[in-house]
């Protein structure tokens, strides 16, 4: 788990780095995305009681993935504040994953997971780590999802995403699609699973020319 905490630190940095080279001195304010997904989040599973709502487990996780996504990069700040290695910040955050916090009830802990966020503006991997556990999603699953989207975003923006001339939909599919079908032909135990995601990715995108 550890390693693959790493892999995922590597890659925040990368990305955040690719919208702002001076991230870690900008003061995002990364709590606030935090409790924001987290919304999004219940209104995924669904909590109105005057109508009937079905869980969208999928969405639900892919909002765990994103809020995983900001509070790394707490952690990347905070580390780099403290002169904390990337390996002593990713033991400590795998260390807290095997320490999950939650209620009975996945609502409520993703009610305690914001309200943890908005008290001290941290990162708090026990309180993700007990959502998943109401989600039966493995670490591994995590770290899947995670690196596969992240790789997805930086190749967007390799490929013109911010300019606006990034091809998103290839052969009436949407480029998340084709991601996930990439993600069930690799091994995400292997040490280039990064690096073959963004290879498969470069063998199925269309030239420009045919868009």
């Amino acid at each position: 788990m550890k390693q693959k905490i790493i892999t995922m630190l590597e890659l925040q940095d990368a990305m955040n780095s690719k919208v702002n080279a001076d991230w870690r001195n900008a003061g995002y304010e990364w709590y606030r995305a935090i409790w924001m997904e987290s919304s999004e989040m219940l209104e995924h599973y669904g909590w109105k009681w005057w109508k009937k709502q079905q869980p969208d487990t999928m969405q639900v996780k892919l909002e765990v993935v994103d809020i995983v996504h900001f509070a790394l990069s707490i952690r990347l700040v905070q580390g780099g504040e403290q002169g904390s290695t990337l390996e002593l910040v990713a033991a400590d955050i795998a260390d807290e994953f095997t320490r999950p916090q939650a209620t009975g009830d996945i609502r409520t802990s993703i009610e305690l997971l914001a309200r943890q966020t908005l008290m001290d503006q941290g990162a708090h991997f026990s309180n993700i780590a007990g959502v998943m556990d109401h989600l039966d999603m493995p670490f591994d699953e995590l770290y899947e999802i995670y690196v596969g989207k992240n790789v997805l975003n930086i190749f967007r923006q390799d490929n013109g995403y911010k300019e606006g001339h990034y091809i998103k939909t290839w052969r009436g599919r949407e480029d998340n699609e084709h991601l996930a079908d990439i993600l069930e032909q690799l091994d995400s135990d292997s040490a280039s699973f990064k690096s073959d995601i963004y290879q498969a990715l470069e063998h199925a995108y269309p030239e420009p020319a045919a868009a």
